[in-house]
């Protein structure tokens, strides 16, 4: 899949699915990196990305589906990937889910430094410290590039 510009809302991209109830999520339990509950109602969905792609809060779209998705959580497996993982409340809607190649539309985009504020405290993990690393060197050049007009 290829990455895209932020002024590119609507995108393919490869998604895939987790539970809380996988191993590596167990001691998580429902809640996402953001600190907040998992959703997953007909209304509103929680999502996992890389933060440096979509930041936290991102909120999109997928073609054909009626829900809101909404990025508060990330995954190790995401970073340095535009890969979004789509929360499902069971391993049997993971497995339904699968790997899919969607067609995304970002409605509104996250908070690159709501993002950095809570990868902040993470960077002892390698894939918080990758995206915290890349949201500094983008939103550093995005102040450069301001200061210079």
């Amino acid at each position: 899949m290829p990455f895209y510009k932020a002024s590119e809302r609507t995108r393919l991209v490869r998604t895939t699915a987790y539970t809380c109830s996988e191993d590596d999520h167990i001691e998580y339990g429902s809640m996402n990196a953001a600190g907040t509950p998992l959703r997953y109602t007909d209304r509103v969905r929680s999502a996992a990305a890389d933060w440096a792609v979509y930041p936290v809060g991102t909120v999109f779209r997928i073609k054909g589906m009626p829900q809101l998705f909404v990025v508060d959580d990330y995954g190790s497996a995401l970073t340095g990937t535009g890969t979004v993982d789509i929360y499902t409340p069971s391993k049997q809607y993971m497995g339904a889910w699968g790997r899919r190649n969607v067609e995304l539309t970002v409605v509104q985009w996250g908070s690159y430094a709501r993002s950095a504020e809570i990868l902040a405290k993470r960077t002892h993990f390698p894939h918080c410290a990758q995206m915290y690393a890349a949201i500094n060197r983008m939103t550093s050049g995005q102040t450069a590039a301001t200061a210079s007009r």
